[in-house]
């Protein structure tokens, strides 16, 4: 059986603060953020906004991956976000319909 695992960034808004996280459910996950259900960092800087998230095949990959973005620079993290989010748009709303 094949496990998906996500990391993901979340945003308070455009070029706003930033929390990168990594997960095997992402919609409960981020619904979990945007409802402040997590308490910590995201609850006390109201980081709702999905900006961007990719997908990884296990579990390893995606630990590996989101302590990678963590060490970037914040300039890396931006250009990496504009890439594919050029608006920071919140994909909350496309990863639902895509589920």
């Amino acid at each position: 059986m094949k496990c998906d695992y996500f990391v993901y960034i979340l945003s308070n808004k455009r070029n706003g603060t930033l929390y990168t996280g990594f997960t095997s459910d992402l919609l409960s996950r981020v619904y979990a953020h945007k409802n402040d259900i997590v308490k910590g960092f995201t609850k006390k800087y109201g980081i709702h906004k999905l900006v961007y998230f990719e997908q990884c095949d296990d579990y390893d990959a995606a630990l590996q991956r989101e302590k990678q973005i963590k060490e970037w620079k914040r300039s890396w993290k931006l250009e990496l976000i504009e890439k594919v989010n050029p608006l920071w748009q919140d994909l909350w709303d496309e990863t639902l319909r895509n589920s």
